[in-house]
């Protein structure tokens, strides 16, 4: 069957094999060249797409949660969905949480993603405690910073190439409420927008919404948020309601007029300079979940987002010429995020960086690749890198200038996967 990404980009000629429990894993080992595991379909790229799609879906359940300890033990099939239904009523949340809670525990250790808070927490494998890994071979490794870590350290932000993650052992936060103090701060400009960020750096969470399709001294101005935890014990977490986006948006309605105006008033929705709010989970860390398939507003080729990040030293002037960049060329996005970050971890290809990142969305068009490479240019030449959890079009000669820890990762996958059984089209297309 052809399947595709949460980008509707690239679509790939697949053979799905499902599984109903984990046991099931050894016979699709078996009977296939190669393949790569395959959570609930939100990587925009194709680093989950392959010639079979193990669909760890089915391995859902959770086994165990020390009450003391706030360690979470779970299959990797899990939902985060799933995790937050149950345990915010009771107190606890995920210690790093990405911007959807649609997706697995296994693809959130693939991706080593991260949320709001790496400046304080990091990325999601600073919350692991350990996990369980199946390998080309069939033999079932424990692996933590601890015990196995090279193996840890290549399966964490690996992109499944490393062997199937069966289940892992989650540390909890133990929170006081279910809702949160939220200030935004507007600000005018990319120098005032980074200045916001560094004068609030204690905030638990940050991020910024910044208009991409702004020019001269508008450039970079932003909406950055902040967020702390109540202190109210109260929990009473409903996941909302969704709308479903019901079609394939016409390619011609996300023109670069559409999407300035859609800037323009989305930055003028807050008419103070700062704002303070209260905001309940899903509002403040998933606001695009309640918008069921709004993939589709990209219309039917799709769409393509580009994360990069920068060092902290260049970060400033690397972003403003990559929204200079941006603005000329009318290529607009609604979501574009800016964030801070803090230090970066040990794993080989985890993306993070102590520095500033911008994620934003473009629809597919016939010169869209030529302009990428454009901004891959700008990312090289600040010695940042681009994220390949969201990756569908980057060359190997870029990927390799980011990512110095990558020898080292292909070492580790050679030791437990020699014959590269899993793979997926973006390891092929990187020389992974």
């Amino acid at each position: 069957m052809v399947l595709k990404s949460w980008g509707n980009f690239p679509k790939v000629l697949s053979k799905v094999i499902s599984i109903e429990r984990l046991s099931d894993i050894g016979n699709a080992l078996k009977s296939n060249d190669t393949l790569i595991a395959y959570g609930n379909g939100r990587s925009y790229g194709d680093s989950a797409l392959g010639k079979a799609q193990l669909d760890m879906r089915g391995a859902n359940h959770f086994i165990s949660f020390d009450q003391e300890l706030g360690v979470l033990k779970v299959e990797a099939g899990v939902l985060l969905a799933d995790i937050l239904k149950y345990f915010v009523p009771r107190g606890w949340f995920l210690t790093i949480s990405p911007g959807t809670k649609l997706i697995t525990v296994g693809g959130a250790i693939a991706s080593d993603i991260h949320g709001k808070n790496h400046h304080h927490a990091g990325c999601f494998s600073e919350s692991l405690v350990s996990m369980k890994v199946q390998l080309a071979d069939g033999c079932q490794v424990e692996c933590s910073t601890d015990n196995n870590s090279d193996l840890f350290n290549a399966t964490c932000g690996g992109q499944g190439l490393t062997g199937i993650v069966l289940n892992a052992e989650l540390q909890m936060k133990k929170i006081q409420s279910s809702q949160l103090a939220t200030t935004t701060i507007k600000t005018f400009g990319l120098q005032e927008t980074f200045a916001a960020f560094e004068s609030r750096q204690q905030a638990s969470y940050s991020v910024a919404w910044i208009d991409c399709m702004a020019t001269g001294n508008k450039l970079g101005r932003s909406l950055l948020t902040t967020g702390e935890f109540l202190n109210d014990n109260t929990f009473s977490y409903k996941p909302k309601k969704t709308f479903s986006v019901p079609f394939y948006f016409p390619s011609f309605v996300l023109n670069k007029w559409f999407v300035k105006l859609f800037n323009i008033l989305y930055f003028n929705k807050v008419r103070k300079q700062v704002t303070q709010a209260i905001s309940d989970i899903d509002s403040f860390f998933y606001p695009l979940d309640a918008i069921s398939q709004w993939n589709k507003i990209y219309g039917k080729k799709g769409f393509v987002q580009y994360q990069f990040i920068l060092p902290l030293s260049s970060s400033f002037e690397g972003i403003k010429e990559a929204l200079e960049l941006i603005s000329s060329s009318g290529r607009g996005s609604f979501l574009a995020v800016l964030k801070l970050y803090g230090k970066e971890n040990q794993n080989y290809l985890s993306f993070p960086m102590e520095g500033y990142s911008l994620a934003l969305d473009f629809k597919l068009d016939d010169s869209l690749f030529d302009f990428l490479n454009e901004l891959d240019e700008i990312v090289v030449k600040h010695k940042g890198r681009v994220y390949l959890a969201k990756d569908a079009r980057m060359s190997a000669k870029i990927f390799e200038k980011g990512y110095p820890k990558l020898n080292k990762f292909k070492q580790v996958r050679n030791k437990f996967d020699p014959n590269k059984q899993f793979s997926s089209s973006q390891s092929s297309r990187l020389g992974l």
